[in-house]
């Protein structure tokens, strides 16, 4: 096979695949989101109100930049939900889907009439995604929650900051992305493959507690052999000289040189060859080697140093904040009305730049186009229902 015959276009293999979006705020609408960049259609149905991220700060052209951010290439359908017509409608909506995603609290879709046993019989090819921070069963189903809590319940918040410090919030949602958002896309690209050969649907109960619990394999795998290390002062949490973050004269530098030649190849360039034999010096010695190292880094500012390290072997990077990243990221990041589109980098190239949709926006085009029926749709427009 020549390399001219591989496939360079998007990536679309959901291409055909209806997903009803019932999510709110992040780890949910991330999801579908990733799943619209590999082109399955999303309904994003929202409450007359719209889903909460759209009204947070800071606001581009009427909408929140992080609504837009998450919920570009999807549809809207504003949909009061405590009426009945506007149940019969959303129940329409899960036989027509091939995934459903919800983010309530454990039980709120059962109420809505969406139990299992429904969905079951209604569409049983149906694949239900559910996320939550403590899982669908046992003691802590029902218990309120948000990033910070499921990372603090999960160990890992612990470890951020500096050793003896209050932890810092990390900076990355990483409890709702990656114990809620990576997780879900990954059960469900396997479900549907499943399904394919199976013909069958199933409940994916997504704990983001439990999933984010799985991004601090090494500090759990410690902790598991009797090592408990206190936060700020593991390997790879700032207890190593050679991997931690250093000053410079105006900005912050990240040093990554766990092999010992980067290490070495550091200390040359910042005039401190003594210390290249001393990469994992740990407790007052360790001390002596950052207290040298900051020491030379305060001479020069953090792009003075960057020039330095430039096409050297040393594992640095200059800490960028989120804007001056962005000028850097132009080959993952669309920009649309004044909004950064944010995709998940998949090795292929995004699919064309889209918009979030207005709250409303090509919903009863979306009912229509997968098949919902016109009586159960026209009632719902009837009553206001359906906004």
């Amino acid at each position: 096979m020549s390399a001219t015959s591989w496939s360079d276009g998007p990536l679309q293999p959901l291409a055909g695949i209806t997903v009803l979006d019932l999510s709110r705020h992040l780890p949910g609408p991330w999801l579908t989101r990733i799943l619209a960049d590999l082109g399955a259609t999303i309904v994003k149905v929202e409450s007359p109100r719209g889903d909460p991220l759209r009204h947070v700060y800071p606001q581009t052209n009427g909408m929140s930049a992080a609504h837009a951010a998450v919920n570009a290439g999807k549809q809207s359908v504003a949909l009061d939900m405590r009426a009945q017509e506007g149940r019969d409608l959303l129940l329409e909506l899960a036989r027509r889907a091939d995934i459903l995603v919800e983010s309530f609290r454990t039980g709120v879709i059962a109420a809505m009439g969406l139990d299992e046993e429904t969905l079951q019989r209604e569409n049983p090819r149906l694949i239900l995604c559910s996320l939550t921070g403590y899982g669908q069963t046992g003691p802590d189903a029902r218990r309120a929650g948000h990033d910070i809590n499921f990372l603090a319940r999960a160990g890992l918040l612990s470890q951020s900051g500096p050793t003896g410090a209050t932890p810092v919030n990390p900076f990355v949602q990483v409890a709702d992305i990656a114990g809620g958002s990576l997780p879900g896309v990954i059960g469900i690209l396997a479900a549907l493959r499943e399904r394919d050969q199976t013909g069958r649907g199933r409940r994916l109960d997504i704990s983001l507690t439990r999933s984010v619990a799985g991004m601090g394999v090494m500090a759990l795998s410690h902790a598991a052999a009797g090592h408990v290390e206190p936060g700020g002062a593991g390997m790879l949490t700032g207890g190593l000289p050679c991997y931690r973050c250093y000053p410079t004269a105006d900005g912050d530098i990240a040093l990554g040189a766990l092999e010992p030649h980067f290490f070495a190849n550091f200390c040359q360039l910042i005039g401190r060859p003594d210390l290249a034999d001393k990469p994992f010096a740990m407790g007052a010695e360790g001390q002596e080697v950052v207290a040298g190292i900051v020491a030379a880094l305060s001479a020069r500012t953090r792009d003075e140093w960057t020039t330095v390290f430039a096409g050297k072997d040393v594992c640095v990077e200059p800490v960028l904040t989120p804007a001056e990243a962005l000028e850097g990221l132009d080959a993952v990041v669309r920009r649309a009305s004044g909004r950064a589109v944010v995709g998940l980098h998949v090795g292929a190239p995004l699919p064309p730049s889209t918009v979030a949709p207005e709250l409303g926006e090509g919903g009863e085009a979306a009912c229509e186009a997968i098949g919902v029926d016109a009586a159960i749709l026209e009632a719902a427009r009837e009553s206001g229902a359906l906004r």
